[in-house]
């Protein structure tokens, strides 16, 4: 049985350069669970172990229909309340709001042929293994950015406004205008590897 890996798969959506480039992103289909806070907290870490099993109980149960994929990388979109902190730049927006203000939305991309109702009987049937409540935040979500300019973050996140600073520099000298929520992709696993080495795809959707 071959496994599907939606890395290379989706080659262009999992690689960024190390300067600002231009893209369209197609329409894609996530596992996805929301929050707010500190991305340190243990709200944000819990919300990280409910949406992992998930995946896994999705995954081999297509395996069991010869169907076999990979476990993708993990994402997040990024977003704040914009009439109570307006003015703030992207590259300003890490350090000027309060991590307790920051809300989110954790996503794993999933195969285009992974259904809702497939989702829902995963959630389900981890719930019932597990019996951890947050396991049924997890759902079945769909999303199209089309055109967005991103850039590779190399290092630990406190340094992403450098990199926010580039694309900002970007939108701005090529008269774009923003076009939906921050999105991060991260390559390395956070809870595994040196700050320093970590790899982030920071993605602005434009128009």
């Amino acid at each position: 049985m071959e496994k599907m890996d939606l890395a290379k798969h989706f080659k262009s959506y999992y690689t960024a350069k190390g300067k600002p480039e231009l893209l369209h992103i197609e329409k894609a289909r996530y596992l996805s669970i929301q929050g707010k806070g500190d991305p340190s907290g243990e709200d944000f870490a819990q919300k990280i172990q409910a949406i992992y099993p998930v995946a896994y109980t999705l995954k081999f149960a297509f395996k069991a229909q010869g169907k076999d994929f990979a476990v993708a990388k993990l994402e997040g979109l990024w977003w704040y309340d914009e009439e109570r902190y307006a003015g703030i730049s992207i590259a300003d927006s890490p350090t000027a709001i309060p991590r307790s203000e920051w809300e989110y939305r954790l996503l794993i991309r999933i195969p285009d042929y992974v259904e809702e109702k497939d989702v829902q009987t995963s959630v389900e049937t981890c719930f019932a293994s597990k019996g951890q409540a947050t396991i049924r935040e997890v759902s079945y979500f769909e999303m199209e950015e089309g055109k967005v300019v991103q850039m590779l973050h190399t290092g630990p996140f406190d340094k992403e406004p450098e990199t926010l600073a580039k694309l900002n520099d970007f939108i701005s000298t090529n008269n774009l205008g923003r076009n939906g929520l921050h999105h991060e992709i991260y390559l390395s696993d956070f809870r595994k590897t040196s700050p320093d080495k970590l790899k982030t795809i920071l993605r602005e959707p434009v128009k």
